[in-house]
């Protein structure tokens, strides 16, 4: 078949090169349509389920609202994982399913279970969040207003920028963070109330039924129909204080004589500052789940850049976070790249071949793989990312055109051949076309295993493998088709027969090594098995990680408070670190805001005493206080290690959405502590702290704050309020007008604003005070509310964290200067031999998990990828002996790797791994040239000792050019330095030491292997 296809594709020549033509001008369409991005989106199946309740404390937004909704949620088709966080005002469910689940059939599931849960009437009902992933939070904005207040700045955000912003194709949701949300505030004083006899629950009736429009059908006039419509709703805070609420001997009693109508604001569960400068709104974007960031946030960029022509005076709406500008530097990093490897590339092509045209041939390969990648990209779904356009290497595509233009060369150069060029080439290029092809199949196979790995290993790294098979294929079909057309057409029918000087000196070297390795092989070989043993052993020494840490460009300070530390508190703090970093890193900072507590939709659940500080960094060549983004987050550290009752620790945008949505931590790695009680909770998370802070390694080492926030429990006394004759619910009803109790709302034009009733704050500032508020009785009497209830200050929950239903607290940590994978073996002998009581365990979760399951999957897959390697291996040749020979060259390669990690100080990673597998199909490349032309030469009759060093002679040429352009096209990638380079860098680094390693062998061990077994090793037929 396969010379079938040559045959014909050198008969019909015009043919072959239109349709490589028409290709080329797809791939060029295909890759301008391609979706691009910085990085694959990794995060799971997720829906979260928030819910609202202001007023409400953790324990009861557990009781009420978390608990019921988790026991409903439990027992969906496809369930991974169920987790919560019941906090201060707001409860929110992250339900995770199975890779593959469909996001919406997701959600129609949890929200069918969600509405069978009747919760209590005054909490708002459930929403799920956005159809976002960890990565559609792509767009920060800051609406900033001279001389405007919160509120307004608030206001003009919610109702005059996000509306627009949303309308965006493929924006899922777009959140507000900070301002104050306006509220029409009734500020009650029972006392008040008392003098009209008013209950508070009279005033907020009247508030509730008098604040309405109602329908009133139509009216029949002369032959027309006309609609009445009656109109009671409220558009300003004066038409709710002239509410009537009672009469009284024939004058009414309006809302203004037994209260104060304020403009006033909700209360918050969320701040922002920037710059240094105090509070300002943040504007977020999130992108819809399978959307282009890039095409969305110049979408959104765009749009703002037309609302802010219509925006007040004096208001302006600045962007700080764009994805954009991160995938152009990842997208830049990957340019540079791919050019300066295909510029080594061709440089070699050049080098070897001694000839320009024969050169071109070759690199015509690049690509026109690449556009022929392009395509199926584009149909397969496949997003050009720095995973999946960032590994390729051109040495790898041009691998089979190198061995058949330079076999054509050869055959060419030979004065003993007078056959016309086409019969020459048709001749040379068969010669070859069985290694060279299996050769491609071998790298192909060995690519299998990546699209097997399941969860963020697999997402990670699919459409790696997914690129790397489609180029393969465009340059299988290639060496197949065009390339012997182009030789044909191209080469001359003359070539110098005479070696370059290039290969003249590498063969001069290389002819004494040969010598010795044919006439002392038990040396070789020896000399060989010690390498492979030490470099077993090496390997025993690198330490693992995940994917090494990827640098975004910008840092993300995450800092907790002491819990119940006022949100005023936390924002002065907040704005104190801003002016810090920015004193002592003017050079570095581009600009800094700090996002503290929770946004309009709870998309990042905080607490107030919680914040993340947002460090956009310049670009790097004009930075002065450190060399590397590394080195910059230590000297923030130590900046800010002077500032008392604040934990801080170090992360990334992208980084800390990926762990918070993953596992439900923002660090490394999270020990999970189970059990029931809070203070046994915290008392065995503090020796946890402990032991983690005490292994090498450890840094930003905290416990979740689960306890110290002081509340006010008012604990109805039974016996009391029916002795007074006082209802239970009017007791309530008054301690819930302390935070606001909700009694409708006006409209101001399009735009709506809640009323709510509180009581004065002369009641709220202790809690005296709060005893000395009235409660009336059915018989009229005024009773204190501590006649009533037992008031007291006890220290609470401040956040209660579930997972399954069961409570939990976590004690987090990052890992620097050394691997993830052995720090945590060590975390895990220490910590498990912590005595836990009773119904207590722990659990780990971090990014270490999705190690342990890449490990335990490619041990599996991997040795069959193997196995199917030596099976076509033997295929190839018919003979088990030949098939382990070509095979010797995984190991050889594998220890070149081990070896190049080491001298890098590089620990194995994920990245690394899918190094070791690409090796194992570039180094049999080489070893089945050589031995595919011993058999040739053994099977004209040449002696097997002659044969061996005839073949290892004529064959250096492409041996070296195979080995230098696969390695070659990774340099610059072992070398970046730019964005994103940190994940390449481990895969390029085992390439090249693994690429050097199996080039020697195949050069001077596999030629001793032969020469050991010569006088037995008789093959027959040919390659």
């Amino acid at each position: 078949m396969l010379a079938a296809i040559l045959e014909w594709s050198l008969r019909h020549r015009a043919v072959v090169v239109l349709a490589w033509i028409g290709i080329a001008a797809m791939g060029v369409v295909s890759a301008l349509r391609l979706p691009l991005d910085a990085f694959p989106d990794t995060t799971p199946v997720q829906v979260q389920v928030n819910v609202g309740a202001p007023a409400l404390s953790p324990l009861e937004i557990e009781r009420q609202i978390t608990a019921p909704l988790e026991w409903a949620i439990s027992g969906l088709p496809r369930l991974a994982e169920v987790r919560s966080v019941s906090k201060f005002g707001f409860s929110q469910i992250s339900v995770t399913f199975e890779d593959g689940t469909d996001v919406l059939v997701a959600r129609q599931l949890v929200m069918e279970r969600v509405q069978t849960v009747e919760l209590p009437p005054e909490i708002a009902r459930p929403t799920l969040g956005p159809v976002s992933t960890g990565l559609g939070e792509v767009f920060h904005y800051l609406v900033l207003g001279r001389g405007k207040t919160a509120a307004e700045l608030r206001t003009i955000q919610q109702w005059a920028i996000a509306p627009q912003l949303r309308a965006v194709p493929g924006v899922a949701e777009v959140n507000s963070w900070g301002g104050d949300e306006r509220q029409v505030q009734v500020i009650v004083d029972p006392a008040h109330l008392q003098r009209f006899d008013l209950t508070l629950e009279d005033l907020v009736d009247e508030l509730e039924t008098g604040n309405a429009n109602v329908g009133g059908g139509t009216i029949e006039r002369a032959g027309e129909a006309a609609l009445v419509q009656g109109v009671g709703i409220a558009t300003s805070a004066d038409d709710v204080a002239a509410m009537v609420v009672a009469s009284r001997e024939g004058v009414p009693v309006r809302v203004r004589d037994v209260a104060r109508v304020v403009e006033g604001r909700e209360i918050r569960r969320g701040a922002v500052t920037a710059m240094g400068r105090g509070e300002v709104v943040l504007g977020l974007g999130f992108m819809s789940m399978g959307e282009n960031s890039r095409v969305v946030t110049e979408r959104l960029r765009t749009r703002l850049e037309e609302i802010r022509r219509t925006l007040p005076r004096g208001v302006r709406a600045e962007v700080v976070y764009d994805r954009t500008d991160l995938v152009a530097h990842v997208l830049r990093t990957v340019e540079v790249n791919l050019l300066e490897g295909a510029l080594l590339v061709v440089i070699v092509l050049f080098a070897f071949l001694g000839s320009a045209r024969a050169g071109i041939v070759v690199a015509v390969a690049i690509p026109l793989s690449m556009a022929f990648a392009s395509n199926l990209m584009l149909y397969a779904g496949v997003a050009g990312s720095l995973m999946s356009l960032g590994a390729i290497d051109f040495g790898l595509v041009v691998d089979s055109a190198v061995i058949q233009v330079e076999n054509v060369v050869h055959r060419l150069g030979s004065p003993d051949d007078a056959r016309p060029r086409l019969d020459v080439v048709r001749d040379a290029v068969h010669e070859v076309r069985r290694p060279t092809l299996f050769g491609e199949l071998v790298i192909a196979i060995v690519y299998l295993p990546i699209l097997l790995l399941e969860g963020i290993e697999g997402k990670l790294f699919r459409p790696m493998a997914l690129t790397v098979l489609f180029a393969l294929a465009g340059s299988m079909l290639l060496s197949l088709t065009l390339v012997p057309v182009l030789a044909s057409v191209l080469l001359p029918r003359r070539m110098s027969h005479r070696p370059n000087v290039l290969v003249r000196a590498a063969s001069w070297l290389y002819r004494p090594v040969l010598r010795f390795a044919l006439r002392r092989p038990w040396i070789v070989i020896a000399v060989a098995l010690v390498v492979l043993g030490n470099g077993a052993f090496l390997a025993t020494r690198l330490g693992s990680e995940l994917v090494p840490r990827l640098w975004e460009g910008t840092v993300v300070l995450n800092t907790v408070r002491l819990a119940g530390i006022s949100l005023d508190e936390s924002v002065r703090y907040g704005t104190r670190i801003e002016q810090a970093l920015l004193r002592r890193f003017p050079d570095e900072i581009e600009r800094i805001w700090t996002r503290t507590g929770s946004p309009e939709v709870a998309t990042d659940p905080m607490g107030i005493e919680v914040s993340d500080v947002f460090v956009q960094l310049r670009p790097r060549e004009r930075w002065r206080k450190a060399r590397s983004q590394d080195e910059l987050v230590r000297r923030m550290s130590a900046e800010l290690e002077s500032m008392p009752g604040m934990r801080a620790a170090f992360t990334q945008p992208i980084e800390m959405r990926m762990n918070e949505m993953i596992a439900g931590i923002r660090s490394d790695l999270g020990v999970k502590l189970f059990g029931e009680d809070f203070e046994t909770l915290r008392s065995k998370a503090r020796v946890i702290e402990r032991v983690l802070r005490g292994i090498r390694g450890a840094e930003d080492v905290t416990v979740e704050q689960i306890t110290g926030l002081p509340i006010v429990p008012v604990a109805i006394d039974r016996t009391a309020v029916g002795r007074h004759g006082v209802r239970a619910r009017d007791v309530l009803a008054t301690v819930e007008a302390l935070g606001g109790r909700h009694a409708g709302e006006i409209q101001d034009g399009e735009r709506r604003f809640p009323i709510a009733v509180r009581l004065d704050d002369r009641y709220r500032s202790d809690v005296t005070a709060l005893g000395r508020v009235l409660v009336a009785s059915a018989g009229g009497e005024r009773v204190p509310l501590r006649r009533l209830a037992k008031i007291g200050v006890v220290d609470g929950p401040a956040a209660i964290n579930r997972e399954w239903g069961k409570r939990r607290v976590v004690v987090q940590a990052n890992v620097r200067g050394r691997d993830l994978g052995g720090f945590v073996a060590e975390a895990r002998r220490a910590v498990d031999a912590i005595d836990l009581p009773d119904g207590y365990y722990v659990r780990y979760g971090g990014q270490f998990e999705h190690l342990e399951s890449a490990r335990l999957r490619l041990a599996i897959v991997v040795p069959a990828a193997l196995l199917l390697i030596f099976v076509l291996l033997y295929f190839t040749y018919g003979r088990a002996a030949d098939a382990l020979r070509v095979f010797s060259g995984v190991p050889f390669a594998l220890v070149g790797g081990v070896v190049a990690l080491l001298l890098r100080d590089m620990p194995f990673s994920i990245s690394a791994a899918v190094g070791f597998v690409a090796l194992a199909g570039v180094s049999v490349l080489g070893d089945m040239v050589l031995v595919s032309r011993f058999r040739q030469l053994v099977a004209q009759g040449l002696a097997p000792a002659r044969a061996i060093e005839d073949a290892a002679a004529s064959r250096l040429r492409p041996v070296l050019m195979t080995a230098l352009v696969a390695s070659l096209g990774f340099v610059p990638m072992a070398l970046s330095s730019g964005v994103g380079a940190e994940v390449q860098r481990p895969l390029a680094t085992v390439v090249i030491g693994g690429v050097v390693s199996s080039t020697l062998l195949t050069l001077v061990v596999l030629p001793a292997l032969y020469a050991l077994l010569a006088a037995r090793d008789r093959p027959n037929g040919g390659a």
